[in-house]
């Protein structure tokens, strides 16, 4: 009887350790992460390497199960959307992908400032409250590839698109637009078939996430460069309100130093454009710069129909996006 009892007690007392052992493992939350690019692809890599990271620290916190990219998963322009539907928790996206949820989102490539200044003049503040009322948070930038260039299959002598069939994103359409060009949208992946048959003669992309294979069907890189390419970190808000607080500071502080560190014109971003540079020159892709007046005209084209597209869109927050972005 004595030996039965003991046995007894021995399970109990087992039982209760792991019942208070069992929060420790329990407490650990795996959100579902998605790209708006294909993973593996140099547009990706901000995002990836979050979620590494994150993975890295966050061990018995919080974890990332990255899904994959688009657009094997899906159309990049409607990641962002369905995510905040709950299809997925968080995801890696530039701003240029998710205008369909917010139509101010171009700002975020238009900034004057750095993110330093965003977040205190209250500029990130406001973008996150209309992201707030389509169900996202904001954690931040996770990476930015510099300034955007057109590149062409045939050459220019001015800022004139007139006759050109240009491959194009959001980002960019209305300065295409508003120069002459006519204008299609594809996937990433397409690019390079649409330039190898000639069905488009140029794209818009930024150097520093330029892919390799493109040299092929690249002739010309047009500057100066315009915007900036920043990738964003965006959350499920409603997950994210359902998180602790000691996982929502672990992505929090992940995102930021993301931010800090891929701040336009960083020495490591600058060193990787540079190499590309002299990688294109190589493979044969020559340089259309343009300067003085024509430089001007360029330059004021792209920025002027960009935020005239903002404001026309949204005219209460398109303007007051533009005092504190600008």
């Amino acid at each position: 009887m004595e030996i039965g009892r003991k046995l007894i007690l021995t399970a109990a007392a087992a039982a209760v350790a792991g019942t208070m052992a069992a929060p420790a493992s329990a407490a650990e939350v795996t959100l579902r992460g998605a790209s708006c690019f294909p993973i593996g692809s140099p547009p990706a890599s901000g995002f990836v390497n979050y979620v590494k990271e994150l993975n890295a620290r966050g061990k018995g916190v919080v974890q990332i199960k990255l899904l994959g990219g688009a657009p094997a998963i899906g159309s990049p322009f409607t990641l962002t959307q369905k995510m905040s539907k709950g299809a997925y928790d968080i995801v890696g996206c530039t701003e240029a992908y998710y205008g369909n949820v917010i139509p101010e989102a171009p700002v975020l490539r238009l900034a004057g400032k750095t993110s330093a200044e965003l977040r205190k003049n209250g500029a990130y503040d406001y973008v996150e409250r209309l992201l707030n009322a389509k169900n996202i948070h904001f954690i931040g930038r996770n990476i930015d590839f510099g300034p955007f260039n057109l590149w062409l299959s045939k050459k220019i002598d001015k800022p004139d698109l007139t006759g050109l069939n240009l491959r194009v994103a959001p980002v960019y359409t209305a300065f295409f637009k508003s120069l002459g060009a006519t204008v299609q949208t594809s996937a990433m992946p397409q690019i390079y078939t649409l330039m190898e048959n000639n069905t488009v003669q140029g794209f818009g992309w930024p150097a520093g996430a330029f892919i390799p294979p493109w040299i092929k069907v690249t002739k010309y890189q047009v500057l100066p460069g315009f915007y900036t390419s920043p990738i964003q970190t965006l959350v499920n808000l409603k997950k994210w309100k359902s998180l602790s607080k000691a996982q929502q500071d672990i992505i929090t502080k992940v995102g930021l130093e993301f931010e800090e560190a891929s701040e336009p014109g960083n020495a490591k971003m600058a060193a990787h454009i540079k190499k590309g540079n002299a990688m294109r020159a190589k493979g044969g892709v020559k340089v259309i710069e343009f300067t003085g007046a024509e430089r001007k005209k360029w330059l004021d084209m792209a920025y002027g129909e960009a935020w005239k597209e903002v404001i026309e869109r949204s005219p209460k927050h398109g303007k007051a996006l533009q005092k504190l972005f600008r």
